[in-house]
Protein backbone atom coordinates (compact mmCIF):
# COMPACT_ATOMS: atom_id res chain seq x y z
CA UNK A 1 0.00 0.00 0.00
CA UNK A 2 1.16 3.92 -0.94
CA UNK A 3 0.56 7.17 0.31
CA UNK A 4 -0.21 10.39 -1.79
CA UNK A 5 0.55 13.17 -0.24
CA UNK A 6 -1.88 15.95 -2.13
CA UNK A 7 -0.42 19.56 -1.39
CA UNK A 8 -2.25 22.83 -2.11
CA UNK A 9 0.21 25.26 -3.85
CA UNK A 10 1.39 28.25 -1.08
CA UNK A 11 -0.07 31.46 -1.25
CA UNK A 12 -0.57 33.21 -4.14
CA UNK A 13 -1.15 36.60 -5.59
CA UNK A 14 -4.79 36.91 -4.87
CA UNK A 15 -6.19 40.00 -6.39
CA UNK A 16 -2.99 40.58 -8.63
CA UNK A 17 -2.88 41.09 -11.94
CA UNK A 18 -0.86 37.99 -12.39
CA UNK A 19 -2.50 35.53 -9.47
CA UNK A 20 -0.17 32.76 -10.64
CA UNK A 21 2.99 34.08 -9.04
CA UNK A 22 3.21 33.08 -4.94
CA UNK A 23 3.70 35.69 -2.22
CA UNK A 24 6.76 35.84 -0.26
CA UNK A 25 4.63 33.91 2.38
CA UNK A 26 3.93 31.56 -0.12
CA UNK A 27 7.27 30.54 -0.55
CA UNK A 28 7.74 30.48 3.17
CA UNK A 29 5.12 28.34 3.44
CA UNK A 30 6.81 25.89 0.26
CA UNK A 31 9.87 25.64 2.15
CA UNK A 32 8.43 24.90 5.70
CA UNK A 33 6.72 22.07 4.47
CA UNK A 34 9.92 20.62 2.95
CA UNK A 35 11.33 21.08 6.33
CA UNK A 36 8.34 19.45 8.19
CA UNK A 37 8.78 16.21 5.22
CA UNK A 38 12.88 16.04 6.23
CA UNK A 39 12.56 16.02 9.56
CA UNK A 40 9.65 13.38 9.68
CA UNK A 41 12.39 11.28 6.95
CA UNK A 42 9.29 11.55 5.02
CA UNK A 43 10.29 10.81 1.34
CA UNK A 44 8.86 10.33 -2.29
CA UNK A 45 9.60 7.92 -4.76
CA UNK A 46 7.91 10.23 -7.66
CA UNK A 47 6.36 13.81 -7.95
CA UNK A 48 3.28 15.18 -9.99
CA UNK A 49 2.39 19.06 -10.43
CA UNK A 50 0.57 20.63 -12.85
CA UNK A 51 1.84 23.13 -15.55
CA UNK A 52 0.70 26.49 -13.26
CA UNK A 53 4.08 28.29 -12.16
CA UNK A 54 2.33 28.84 -8.25
CA UNK A 55 2.25 24.73 -8.48
CA UNK A 56 5.56 24.29 -9.43
CA UNK A 57 7.15 27.00 -7.20
CA UNK A 58 5.70 25.17 -4.19
CA UNK A 59 7.27 21.89 -5.34
CA UNK A 60 10.72 23.82 -5.67
CA UNK A 61 9.86 25.04 -2.29
CA UNK A 62 9.33 21.81 -0.72
CA UNK A 63 12.56 20.39 -2.22
CA UNK A 64 14.58 23.80 -1.16
CA UNK A 65 12.98 22.24 2.35
CA UNK A 66 14.29 19.15 2.31
CA UNK A 67 17.54 20.19 0.97
CA UNK A 68 17.10 18.12 -2.01
CA UNK A 69 17.68 19.48 -5.71
CA UNK A 70 14.41 20.21 -8.33
CA UNK A 71 16.16 20.51 -11.61
CA UNK A 72 14.58 23.46 -13.79
CA UNK A 73 12.28 22.99 -16.51
CA UNK A 74 13.69 25.26 -19.51
CA UNK A 75 11.15 27.11 -21.76
CA UNK A 76 12.34 24.69 -24.52
CA UNK A 77 10.85 21.53 -22.37
CA UNK A 78 7.37 23.18 -22.29
CA UNK A 79 6.43 22.48 -25.87
CA UNK A 80 2.92 23.87 -26.65
CA UNK A 81 0.58 22.21 -28.61
CA UNK A 82 -1.78 18.92 -28.16
CA UNK A 83 0.24 16.44 -26.42
CA UNK A 84 0.55 12.63 -27.83
CA UNK A 85 0.74 9.97 -25.75
CA UNK A 86 4.14 8.91 -27.42
CA UNK A 87 5.61 11.65 -26.29
CA UNK A 88 5.74 10.81 -22.70
CA UNK A 89 9.11 8.02 -22.18
CA UNK A 90 8.90 4.83 -22.06
CA UNK A 91 7.51 3.22 -18.16
CA UNK A 92 5.98 6.51 -17.60
CA UNK A 93 3.29 7.15 -20.20
CA UNK A 94 0.19 8.50 -18.36
CA UNK A 95 -2.91 6.42 -17.81
CA UNK A 96 -5.75 8.09 -19.48
CA UNK A 97 -5.43 9.66 -23.41
CA UNK A 98 -8.12 11.91 -22.75
CA UNK A 99 -6.49 13.76 -20.51
CA UNK A 100 -3.40 14.70 -23.23
CA UNK A 101 -6.01 15.60 -25.41
CA UNK A 102 -7.19 18.82 -23.05
CA UNK A 103 -6.29 21.91 -24.45
CA UNK A 104 -7.19 24.03 -21.20
CA UNK A 105 -4.27 24.68 -18.69
CA UNK A 106 -5.99 26.26 -16.15
CA UNK A 107 -6.05 30.20 -14.58
CA UNK A 108 -2.77 32.22 -14.99
CA UNK A 109 -4.14 35.70 -14.72
CA UNK A 110 -6.83 37.20 -12.65
CA UNK A 111 -7.48 39.40 -15.62
CA UNK A 112 -7.05 37.41 -18.60
CA UNK A 113 -9.45 34.89 -20.21
CA UNK A 114 -6.41 33.83 -22.65
CA UNK A 115 -7.07 30.34 -24.20
CA UNK A 116 -3.68 28.63 -23.52
CA UNK A 117 -2.84 25.01 -25.11
CA UNK A 118 -1.74 21.86 -23.25
CA UNK A 119 1.90 20.85 -22.31
CA UNK A 120 3.39 18.00 -22.64
CA UNK A 121 3.52 16.14 -19.60
CA UNK A 122 7.36 16.24 -18.62
CA UNK A 123 9.60 13.60 -16.35
CA UNK A 124 12.40 14.57 -14.49
CA UNK A 125 14.95 12.85 -12.06
CA UNK A 126 14.90 14.52 -9.04
CA UNK A 127 17.47 13.66 -6.38
CA UNK A 128 15.38 11.99 -3.06
CA UNK A 129 11.80 12.50 -5.05
CA UNK A 130 12.03 9.87 -7.92
CA UNK A 131 10.39 10.51 -11.05
CA UNK A 132 9.24 14.09 -11.90
CA UNK A 133 6.42 14.27 -14.26
CA UNK A 134 3.70 17.23 -15.21
CA UNK A 135 0.03 16.76 -15.94
CA UNK A 136 -2.37 19.28 -17.19
CA UNK A 137 -5.41 17.67 -15.51
CA UNK A 138 -4.07 18.67 -11.99
CA UNK A 139 -4.62 22.72 -13.39
CA UNK A 140 -6.64 24.72 -11.47
CA UNK A 141 -10.14 25.72 -12.75
CA UNK A 142 -10.01 29.67 -14.02
CA UNK A 143 -12.13 31.43 -11.24
CA UNK A 144 -12.28 34.47 -13.69
CA UNK A 145 -13.96 32.80 -16.19
CA UNK A 146 -16.19 30.95 -13.90
CA UNK A 147 -17.59 34.44 -12.09
CA UNK A 148 -18.16 35.71 -15.76
CA UNK A 149 -20.40 33.06 -16.41
CA UNK A 150 -22.39 35.09 -13.17
CA UNK A 151 -21.58 38.04 -13.60
CA UNK A 152 -20.93 40.31 -15.88
CA UNK A 153 -18.63 43.13 -16.23
CA UNK A 154 -15.04 43.02 -14.44
CA UNK A 155 -14.60 42.62 -10.15
CA UNK A 156 -12.84 45.32 -8.85
CA UNK A 157 -10.02 43.65 -6.12
CA UNK A 158 -11.50 42.88 -3.08
CA UNK A 159 -10.18 45.26 -0.17
CA UNK A 160 -13.15 44.69 2.36
CA UNK A 161 -14.44 42.05 4.00
CA UNK A 162 -17.65 41.99 2.24
CA UNK A 163 -15.95 42.59 -1.05
CA UNK A 164 -14.46 39.51 -0.33
CA UNK A 165 -17.28 37.20 0.59
CA UNK A 166 -19.00 38.82 -2.70
CA UNK A 167 -16.38 37.84 -4.45
CA UNK A 168 -16.45 34.06 -3.06
CA UNK A 169 -20.13 33.89 -3.32
CA UNK A 170 -20.11 34.14 -6.95
CA UNK A 171 -17.28 31.94 -7.51
CA UNK A 172 -19.33 29.44 -5.33
CA UNK A 173 -22.90 30.27 -7.40
CA UNK A 174 -20.22 30.08 -10.64
CA UNK A 175 -19.29 26.66 -9.52
CA UNK A 176 -22.65 25.07 -8.99
CA UNK A 177 -23.83 25.95 -12.43
CA UNK A 178 -20.99 24.89 -14.15
CA UNK A 179 -20.15 21.36 -12.06
CA UNK A 180 -24.29 20.97 -12.82
CA UNK A 181 -23.68 21.49 -16.51
CA UNK A 182 -25.86 24.64 -16.62
CA UNK A 183 -23.03 27.10 -18.19
CA UNK A 184 -20.01 27.01 -19.73
CA UNK A 185 -16.99 28.94 -18.70
CA UNK A 186 -15.00 30.26 -21.64
CA UNK A 187 -11.57 28.60 -22.70
CA UNK A 188 -12.73 25.73 -19.89
CA UNK A 189 -13.25 22.61 -20.38
CA UNK A 190 -17.16 20.60 -19.22
CA UNK A 191 -16.90 19.82 -15.51
CA UNK A 192 -16.67 16.04 -16.58
CA UNK A 193 -13.47 16.37 -18.52
CA UNK A 194 -11.96 18.14 -15.88
CA UNK A 195 -12.88 15.78 -12.83
CA UNK A 196 -11.01 13.22 -15.93
CA UNK A 197 -8.01 15.44 -15.11
CA UNK A 198 -7.74 14.34 -11.97
CA UNK A 199 -8.70 11.31 -12.04
CA UNK A 200 -6.53 10.12 -14.61
CA UNK A 201 -3.24 11.70 -12.26
CA UNK A 202 -4.93 9.37 -9.64
CA UNK A 203 -5.28 6.16 -11.81
CA UNK A 204 -1.09 7.19 -12.95
CA UNK A 205 -0.50 6.69 -9.02
CA UNK A 206 -1.70 3.67 -8.10
CA UNK A 207 -1.04 1.94 -11.68
CA UNK A 208 2.17 3.20 -11.72
CA UNK A 209 3.76 3.01 -7.69
CA UNK A 210 3.37 1.83 -4.55
CA UNK A 211 5.00 3.88 -1.95
CA UNK A 212 5.20 7.25 -0.91
CA UNK A 213 3.99 9.86 -3.90
CA UNK A 214 4.03 13.53 -3.59
CA UNK A 215 1.32 15.45 -5.69
CA UNK A 216 1.21 19.81 -5.88
CA UNK A 217 -1.82 20.98 -7.23
CA UNK A 218 -4.76 23.05 -6.22
CA UNK A 219 -7.75 23.76 -4.22
CA UNK A 220 -10.11 22.75 -7.05
CA UNK A 221 -8.16 19.14 -8.10
CA UNK A 222 -7.63 18.49 -4.68
CA UNK A 223 -11.58 19.05 -3.43
CA UNK A 224 -12.50 17.04 -6.83
CA UNK A 225 -9.95 13.81 -5.88
CA UNK A 226 -11.43 13.73 -2.28
CA UNK A 227 -14.92 14.20 -3.79
CA UNK A 228 -14.57 11.90 -6.03
CA UNK A 229 -13.14 9.06 -3.98
CA UNK A 230 -15.96 9.39 -1.18
CA UNK A 231 -18.47 10.15 -3.52
CA UNK A 232 -19.72 13.48 -2.99
CA UNK A 233 -22.25 16.06 -4.22
CA UNK A 234 -21.38 19.16 -6.57
CA UNK A 235 -22.62 21.16 -3.75
CA UNK A 236 -20.43 18.86 -1.10
CA UNK A 237 -17.53 19.03 -2.96
CA UNK A 238 -17.28 23.04 -3.50
CA UNK A 239 -17.28 23.09 0.50
CA UNK A 240 -14.73 21.20 0.36
CA UNK A 241 -13.03 23.91 -2.32
CA UNK A 242 -13.47 26.96 -0.69
CA UNK A 243 -12.28 25.89 2.97
CA UNK A 244 -8.78 24.74 1.69
CA UNK A 245 -5.71 25.97 3.32
CA UNK A 246 -2.23 27.07 1.15
CA UNK A 247 0.15 24.56 1.55
CA UNK A 248 -1.75 22.19 2.97
CA UNK A 249 -1.71 18.38 3.65
CA UNK A 250 -3.81 15.77 1.93
CA UNK A 251 -3.29 12.32 2.58
CA UNK A 252 -4.76 9.05 0.42
CA UNK A 253 -3.83 5.54 0.82
CA UNK A 254 -3.92 3.55 -2.49
CA UNK A 255 -3.47 0.32 -3.77
CA UNK A 256 -4.00 -0.68 -7.33
CA UNK A 257 -7.44 -0.94 -7.33
CA UNK A 258 -8.49 2.17 -5.32
CA UNK A 259 -7.31 5.16 -2.85
CA UNK A 260 -8.74 6.03 0.56
CA UNK A 261 -9.10 9.28 2.63
CA UNK A 262 -6.53 9.21 5.05
CA UNK A 263 -6.84 13.03 6.33
CA UNK A 264 -7.97 16.51 4.62
CA UNK A 265 -6.70 20.00 4.30
CA UNK A 266 -3.91 19.48 7.38
CA UNK A 267 -1.10 21.67 8.40
CA UNK A 268 1.38 19.74 11.06
CA UNK A 269 4.11 22.08 9.77
CA UNK A 270 2.53 25.33 11.06
CA UNK A 271 1.52 24.08 14.55
CA UNK A 272 3.81 26.08 16.20
CA UNK A 273 2.76 28.86 17.80
CA UNK A 274 5.21 31.07 15.58
CA UNK A 275 3.42 30.06 12.85
CA UNK A 276 -0.08 30.79 13.36
CA UNK A 277 -0.12 33.98 11.00
CA UNK A 278 0.82 31.66 8.21
CA UNK A 279 -2.37 30.22 7.84
CA UNK A 280 -3.86 31.53 4.48
CA UNK A 281 -6.80 30.42 2.21
CA UNK A 282 -5.71 32.28 -0.91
Amino acid sequence: MGTLYLVRHGQASFGADDYDVLSPLGHQQAIRLGEYFKTKGITFDAALTGTLQRQISTFEGICQGMGIEMPQVSPAERRDGPPLASSAPSGLEPAAPNMLEQVWTGDRSEGSGERRPARCSEVHAVTSVGAYMTFPGLNEYDSHAVIATVHSGKLEKPTTPEQYRHHFRLLKDGLTQWMNGVVSPQGMPSYHDFVLGVTSALDHVRQTHDGNVLLVSSGGPISTAVGHILGCSPEATIELNLRIRNASVTEFAFTPKRHMLVTYNTLPHLDAPEHAAWVTYA
